[in-house]
Parts: structure tokens; C-alpha cells; sequence
């Protein structure tokens, strides 16, 4: 057996490994680079073996071994230290097993080898693999039993789908109270927050809704990492500062747990102010935290693509991405202050939720592939001078450029996808999206024709919410036509069953909130209601023990009957094509009418889901109506906005 001390990318700086001659043991420590960030991080660790005498011991270097020595360092020596130019690592031999089996245990540590050994003595006291698989398995029993479906007549491959996809979501972030050697704090740690930018549209919703316990420490973490380093990640891995994709997307996570009730032990009124610094304090290095072009953004209302920030430093692309997710972020915030009492915040953050609009030029046009499909109107980037730029419309989409617009210096005003993408996302205020883009029907065909023609790839993120997005032009069925479109064509038990990288879960939360049929709108406590994948689903709620239930009536597994034609709530009838986060904590139950055709259901101006824009748009919760104007949940409760 032997330790290689590298890491998967070998970006190892330096680092020890030893042997135990006469136990086996193999430990070491490591100093490595993060995989999407900045700065290092040093692990620790501990391997023990059993079932076998141990022959010899020793190390490697360059890959020639010794048994001369049982301990071995390696440092940067500026030139030829790289993993894969010089191996360097320890290794055990022994004796031929009786039973022809060794077992092996192995701890991690991010504070010393002495915890890493620890670590698993105390989780793993004996060297019992059938007994730790078989508590690993109870564990996850355990976590996944919240959600129970009916799956008659579903087949097992979508079973599958749906349970395989609970379980990735539930892998990260992870908890490393305990092993951050960075600050003390009686705060719990949680790391792994790799991106929020993949995650805030699904994984935490989902996490929220599954595990509100979990939710509630990860957003206490949060808070935390704020008090000790000043501003919340938008990423973070292995006690590093991650690069920031757009927006300051931890505003949208703490805003979804405030309104969704997620407030034991949570100190809210810093979380508003970690909320407010993103807003209002660009750091130095807005590439890894923050927001920036700050100073623009407040004064002229966009992020202008040729902008001046003498303020802070980072990459000066994304302006169109930026705008809108900033656009976003600061709805959130607003939504946060109102529910504390911030009542000038309120104000001044609803209005910067309407930014979005600086950006958008009403003339452009779009050609795609050859073809003009007949739809005016793009965000476009836009100057310093406040005079428009051009960026084709399709760059950057599966038709045009794909991988053009990454995180690089020499990349593009939209970020992984295009503006015929990020047009669409105004989740704050789809209605005013709706009439710009001249009215529901010329809003419904670009949307369809988004969906259809090649210009959106689902493995990105932001594909996700434009699923669902034909509610807000009343026509919720098409919604659950297009998440059959993508389930399981694109999800399913094959080897490319996953739509490129499941981002730390993200590909696997959105089928899994798919399939379960209600699909939360993230920062609002909206979810958008589509027939579920199973004659019903229905979940236990960890804060109340209280079970809600979806149920399908007329379901068919060959999925013709997929189109709601009424629906009750609690037996009552229930035409809202959206329902509130309620619904989960009350154990309430929503009975969905199938039909193989579209119906009128969901479709009337009042029963669309919310908007800023919207003055009769209306809030329902167990019967609760408020105006949009007046609308933003504080915990459960509905207060004044």
C-alpha cells in the first residue's frame, strides 16, 4: 500500500509523508491548492490497515523506494517539485494475508495528523466494513425518508433517477465544524460551498425543504464566515476563497432560509448587514467575494462593460450577467429588509431590483442559425457613456461559441450562456419582462423557441428556472410539457445520464424538485406547481413533523396525462398555478386533476405567480391573500412590504 502525496489536479506546494515499521501506519500532511480559488490549504492524514503482518516499510521519491528511511518532505523548489515530475510519498508491505484481504481505514484532518488519526478511530472503532457500510446505509435511509412517493406503475429507472438524485443533492456543502484552523468560533462551519452560484437556484431550496436542520447550521455558517472574514463566500472549498461567478448569490440563499422560517439560533440582524456589504462595500478583490463596480452601479443603474473601478480588482467581463444577477441579489435584500424593519432599505433596494432594464435594448434583433426567428429585444452590453455595444444575442449558446464565455479574462458580457438567456431571468418581476417583451403570447413562443431551437444547453444552471417560466405567461402546462422534454431524456440511469457536471448536486436537485412537482422560485417563497412524476409524492416537514402530500388523480405512467385540468388544496378548490412555502411546514394536501390536453387552469391574470410590476398579483397561503406590494413572508408570516 502506498500514499502518493498529490491531489487529483497535482497541485501540491509541500509536504510529509511517513511509515510505521511496526504498525503500518501510513500519515502525512499536505500542502495543496484549491481547485477553483485562491490560496492553500493544508490536510492531514492518517491510514491504519488490519488482517495482515506488516514485511517492510518505507517511502518513495522520484519513484524509486527505500527502506531506508520511514519519513520524507518535499518542498516547492521553484522548478521541478510538480507531483508528476517528482513522486514523493510513503509505503507498507506485509506478509500474505490468511483470508486474502487487508483492510484499510483512512482519516483526514485540515488541523493535525494526531485528529486525523482520531478522526477515525472515533468514527470507525473497529474494522467492521460490513458493519460501517450497512450504518452508511442507515444513515441515508434516514436522510431520504422524508420524502416518500407512490411509484405504481413508475418505472424503476426513474425511481432511481429521482432517489440517486436526492442523494447528490444532499453531499454538499459539508460540515467541518471542528476542522477550521482559520478563526474559533462556537459557530457551526460548513464548507463546500462550491458554487453558490450552481447552488442557490436548487440545492439549498431542496436542502431546505428535505433538511431545515441542515439549512439552518449551513446559514449560521455563513453568517459566520462573514464575522471573521467580512463578507459571505459565493464559493468556498477547503478553507479557501473561491472565484465569484456573477452576482453575490449568498444574499438569495440567506433571503430564501428568512423566508421560508429558517431562524433557530440564527442571528438575522448580521445577516442583513453580511447582506447589506455585499450591496454597498466593494472589497478588494471582488473575484473571490462581493460585488464589483460598485460605484457604477449605483450611479448610473448597470455594470458598465467598459468600466472605470479604481475601488477594488477583478476580472472586467460578465457586465450583462452581472447587471441582472445584481438586479436580483439586491430584490432579495430588499425583501430581507423589510421583513427586519429596514423600511429606506426596502425602498432603496426594490428600486436597484429594476436595474435589469438599463440593459436591455429594445431594437436588437437576432439571427440564428442564418435565420431571423422573428424576436426583438436583448440585453445588450452597454458603456460607460450609457451608448449600447453589441453581443450577439446566440454567443456563447450551444449554436455559437459554447465554451466562450467562462471565467477569463478574455471572456464575454454573459457568463456560461447567452442573452437570449439571460433576457429571461427577472425572476423579481416577470410581468414587466412579459410586457417588454411584448406581451404573453410573443413572450411564450421566445420561450418555447429557446427551448427548442438549441440555444439552451440544461446542464447549466440557469437553464433551470426557464422550465418553469411559462406560468408567468399563464400557461403552466407547457411547464410540465418541457420537464418531461428534459426528464428523462437528459436524466436518466445511462453512463451520460447526468447533463454535464452535476456541480456539486445541482443537476441532480433539479430533477429531483422536478419529478417531486413543485419548483421553487429561489429568494421568494413562490413555488410553481407542475403534476409530480409519481401518482403522488409527499414529504415530511423537519420542523413541524408535519406531512405534505402532492397527489395526482387520473396519473398515467406512460405520462400522456400530464397537464392539470383543476386542482384542490385541503379539498378546497385551488386555481393559484403557484403555492407558498406553507404548504410543506402545515402538512397540507394538493390534489392535481390530470388530462392528456391543456386547460384553463392557472391561466387567469390572478392566479399568476407574483411580480413586483404586478398590483394584482396576490400571495396563497392556507387561504392568506396579500397584494404584491404588500408581500414578503417573515418566517411563516406574512408581513407589510
Amino acid at each position: 500500500m502506498l500514499v502518493d502525496l498529490t491531489d487529483l489536479p497535482n497541485s501540491r506546494i509541500n509536504g510529509t509523508a511517513r511509515s510505521n515499521p511496526k504498525t503500518g501506519r501510513l500519515s502525512g500532511t499536505g500542502a495543496f491548492s484549491p481547485s477553483f480559488g485562491v490560496g492553500s490549504y493544508i490536510l492531514n492524514f492518517c491510514a491504519d490497515f488490519k488482517g495482515a503482518s506488516v514485511r517492510r516499510t518505507g517511502v518513495f521519491d522520484n519513484n524509486r523506494p527505500s527502506t531506508a528511511n520511514n519519513e520524507i518532505h518535499t518542498v516547492d523548489d521553484g522548478l521541478d517539485e510538480s507531483p508528476e515530475i517528482l513522486p514523493k510519498g510513503s509505503w507498507v508491505q506485509f506478509d500474505a494475508p490468511k483470508d486474502n484481504e487487508i483492510l484499510a481505514r483512512v482519516g483526514v484532518s485540515f488541523i493535525s495528523v494526531d485528529q486525523a488519526c482520531s478522526n477515525a478511530q472515533n468514527e470507525i472503532p473497529d474494522f467492521d466494513f460490513e458493519g460501517t457500510r450497512q450504518s452508511a446505509e442507515d444513515a441515508w435511509r434516514k436522510k431520504l425518508s422524508v420524502v416518500s412517493v407512490n411509484a405504481t406503475g413508475v418505472s424503476n429507472e426513474l425511481q432511481e433517477v429521482l432517489y440517486s438524485s436526492l442523494y447528490r443533492s444532499m453531499l454538499s456543502p459539508q460540515d467541518y465544524t471542528g476542522e477550521n484552523y482559520l478563526w474559533n468560533s462556537s459557530e457551526p462551519y460548513y464548507d463546500s460551498y462550491y458554487c453558490i452560484w450552481d447552488s442557490f437556484r436548487s440545492i439549498h431550496p431542496l436542502i431546505t425543504l428535505l433538511d431545515p436542520y441542515s439549512q439552518t447550521l449551513m446559514i449560521r455558517s455563513l453568517i459566520d464566515i462573514y464575522r471573521h472574514l467580512g463578507k459571505l463566500p459565493d464559493c468556498r472549498m477547503s478553507l479557501c476563497k473561491g472565484y465569484t461567478q456573477g452576482g453575490s448569490n449568498a444574499d438569495i440563499v440567506l433571503a430564501d432560509s428568512y423566508l421560508k422560517g429558517i431562524n433557530q439560533d440564527v442571528d438575522w440582524e448580521t445577516g442583513y448587514e453580511a447582506v447589506v456589504s455585499d450591496a454597498e462595500v466593494e472589497p478588494q478583490n471582488w473575484n473571490v467575494e462581493g460585488r464589483g463596480g460598485l460605484a457604477s452601479w449605483k450611479r448610473l443603474g448597470y455594470v458598465p462593460t467598459d468600466d472605470y473601478d479604481p475601488n477594488g480588482s477583478g476580472t472586467h467581463t460578465r457586465s450583462i450577467s452581472r447587471t441582472v444577477e445584481y438586479s436580483y441579489d439586491d430584490f432579495c435584500i430588499a425583501e430581507m429588509a423589510n421583513g427586519l424593519g429596514h423600511s429606506s432599505d426596502h425602498v432603496k433596494y426594490t428600486r436597484r431590483a429594476g436595474n435589469w432594464k438599463n440593459m436591455y435594448l429594445a431594437n436588437q434583433t437576432s439571427n440564428v442559425n442564418g435565420t431571423d426567428p422573428g424576436f426583438v429585444g436583448f440585453l445588450q452590453p452597454k458603456y460607460l457613456n450609457e451608448t449600447f455595444g453589441f453581443q450577439d444575442p446566440t454567443l456563447c449558446s450551444p449554436l455559437n461559441d459554447f465554451t466562450g464565455c467562462y471565467l477569463n479574462p478574455d471572456g464575454h458580457e454573459t457568463y456560461e450562456g447567452s442573452s437570449w438567456l439571460y433576457t429571461f431571468f427577472v425572476p423579481q418581476d416577470m410581468a414587466s419582462l412579459i410586457e417588454i417583451l411584448g406581451g404573453k403570447q410573443k413572450f411564450i413562443d421566445r420561450l418555447i423557441y429557446l427551448h427548442t431551437s438549441g440555444l439552451l444547453y440544461i446542464g447549466d444552471e440557469q437553464a433551470f428556472l426557464p422550465v418553469f417560466q411559462f406560468h408567468y405567461g399563464g400557461r403552466p402546462a407547457l411547464s410540465s410539457h418541457f420537464a418531461h422534454y428534459y426528464i428523462p431524456s437528459q436524466f436518466n440511469t445511462t453512463n451520460v445520464g447526468i447533463p454535464g457536471n452535476d456541480d456539486s448536486g445541482a443537476m441532480g436537485s433539479f430533477a429531483a424538485l422536478s419529478m417531486m412537482g413543485l419548483w421553487p422560485v429561489s429568494g421568494q417563497n413562490v413555488y410553481l406547481i407542475t403534476p409530480p412524476f409519481f401518482p403522488s409524492v409527499s414529504v415530511r416537514n423537519g420542523q413541524t413533523g408535519r406531512t405534505a402530500t402532492i397527489r395526482n388523480i387520473n396519473f398515467d405512467s406512460g405520462y400522456s396525462n400530464i397537464y392539470i385540468q383543476s386542482a384542490t388544496l385541503n379539498g378546497k378548490s385551488y386555481t393559484k398555478n403557484w403555492i407558498t412555502h406553507d404548504f410543506w411546514t402545515n402538512g397540507d394536501t394538493l390534489e392535481l386533476v390530470l388530462g392528456p390536453k391543456e386547460s384553463n387552469w392557472g391561466q387567469a391574470d390572478e392566479d399568476l405567480p407574483p411580480s413586483l410590476s404586478t398590483t394584482n398579483a396576490t400571495v396563497a397561503g392556507n387561504g392568506t391573500n396579500e397584494s404584491l406590494g404588500e408581500f414578503v413572508m417573515d418566517g411563516l408570516k406574512t408581513a407589510r412590504l
